[in-house]
């Protein structure tokens, strides 16, 4: 089996939405701007039903969201892009949501485990490589698991990096196109941290213990005081994101 370079033989589609869907994702972004994560949420559950989706990495801001949705829309899909690479405490964190919601996230997979992955590639490619790693193991499952819905929830939040501070709380996602909603996205990590606390909600044993942003154990290590708080992903290099939450022209091609 023969593994694709990032991008190599994608099809080219439009990436705009029509202009009816595109005109309501205008409105309610602008309406809800201001408004709470419950609330937007509400709106995404009424607007698209089972068509809403969610994806999660098992950070703080998911575990929140999840939270929410167990109150607000306890049936929307939730699953987890299992790269292989995921630290063990994070994988415990999806049996701490189903003792306590009795929600059960799912697991979305690569197409091949990290063995034959790492076999086909003469090793790991996430030290020397890592755009591809996170394209072929996030990037591409993601897509097939967005086949069919109208919308995703996203736990980014404006203030964690570029790209994610030009985002909208409701938007188009040019990447994956489909309409991409972002509850959080005008709250920062104090007020994350806060509800979370009060409300007694499960999050990532890692967080306490330095890592404020959490991906795959080998791209991830712990934050000292005073760093950014994504200065432990990928550290030592440029790249910050995975490439889910990477703004695209609405033509497709990448900032």
């Amino acid at each position: 089996m023969e593994l694709k370079q990032v991008g190599q033989g994608e099809t080219s589609q439009p990436a705009g939405p029509p202009p009816e869907l595109a005109a309501e994702i205008a409105e309610a972004s602008g309406r809800l701007a201001s408004s709470g994560p419950e609330e937007i949420l509400a709106w995404a559950a009424q607007r698209f039903g089972s068509k809403l989706t969610m994806a999660t990495a098992f950070g703080v801001e998911g575990c929140l969201i999840i939270h929410f949705l167990a109150k607000i829309a306890p049936n929307v899909r939730v699953f987890n892009l299992d790269t292989g690479y995921q630290f063990p405490e994070t994988l415990e964190v999806r049996e701490k949501l189903l003792k306590r919601y009795g929600l059960e996230v799912e697991y979305v997979r690569p197409d091949t485990t990290v063995e034959e992955y790492e076999r086909l590639h003469g090793g790991p490619l996430h030290g020397v490589r890592p755009d591809q790693c996170c394209h072929d193991r996030k990037v591409l499952p993601l897509r097939r698991a967005l086949a069919g819905y109208g919308a995703w929830i996203s736990s980014i939040r404006k203030d964690q990096t570029a790209d994610r501070g030009q985002a909208k709380v409701v938007q188009w996602d040019a990447k994956f196109r489909l309409v991409k909603v972002n509850p959080l996205l005008n709250w920062d990590k104090s007020a994350v941290w806060k509800v979370v606390l009060e409300e007694q909600v499960p999050y990532n044993s890692l967080h306490d213990h330095g890592y404020p942003s959490i991906g795959c154990l080998p791209c991830t290590t712990a934050v000292a005081e005073g760093e950014d708080e994504r200065s432990g992903r990928w550290r030592g290099k440029v790249k910050k994101e995975c490439g889910l939450h990477v703004v695209e022209h609405s033509d497709g091609s990448g900032i």
